[in-house]
C-alpha cells in the first residue's frame, strides 16, 4: 500500500499534493461541517474578495464545496481540465486576498492593509503561476488499470 501511495504522490510536485490534500480536507472534512453543524448566523464565505453573510454565505458553501472536491478529484488524477481552471481559481483567490483588506480593514495602518494584500496576493499569485506552468503534467497518461 506505501508503494502505491507513493507512486500516487511522484505524479505531482510536492507543493501541488499540499494543494490537492488541502482541496482534500476542504471538501471533506471542513465544507460539510461548515454546511451542516455551523449556525447560519455565524456563517461567512468570501468570493473575488466579498463577504458574504448568513444564508448567501450558506448558499455559497455548496459551489466552495463542489470546487475544492473537483481540485482534490483533479489534482489526484491529474486531469486535463485542471489546467487551465486551477490557474483560473487561484488567480481569483489571490485576487480576492489583494483586495479583501481594503474593503473590510479600513481601521488597519494603511502599512498593515497594503502588507497584507501584497503578501497574501503574491503568495497566491505564485500558486497561480505554478499551476500555469505546470500543464504538461496535467493529462498524462494514467496510473495503470486497478490503481485509484
Amino acid at each position: 500500500m506505501s508503494d502505491w501511495l507513493r507512486a500516487r504522490f511522484a505524479l505531482r510536485p510536492w507543493w501541488m499534493n499540499l494543494m490537492m490534500l488541502f482541496c482534500a480536507y476542504m471538501a471533506f472534512i471542513y465544507v460539510p461541517w461548515d454546511f451542516l453543524v455551523k449556525d447560519v448566523a455565524l456563517d461567512e464565505e468570501v468570493w473575488f474578495g466579498v463577504r458574504f453573510h448568513g444564508r448567501a454565505a450558506k448558499a455559497l458553501e455548496i459551489p466552495h464545496g463542489i470546487v475544492y472536491a473537483l481540485g482534490a478529484i483533479g489534482f489526484w488524477r491529474m486531469h486535463r481540465l485542471m489546467h487551465p481552471w486551477a490557474s483560473l481559481y487561484l488567480a481569483q483567490v489571490a485576487f480576492s486576498f489583494a483586495v479583501f483588506p481594503w474593503l473590510y480593514h479600513a481601521d488597519l495602518p494603511l502599512a498593515a492593509r497594503l502588507a497584507s494584500s501584497l503578501i497574501f496576493g503574491a503568495l497566491f499569485g505564485a500558486l497561480t503561476w505554478l499551476i500555469w506552468r505546470s500543464k504538461p503534467l496535467f493529462g498524462a497518461p494514467p496510473p495503470p488499470a486497478g490503481s485509484d
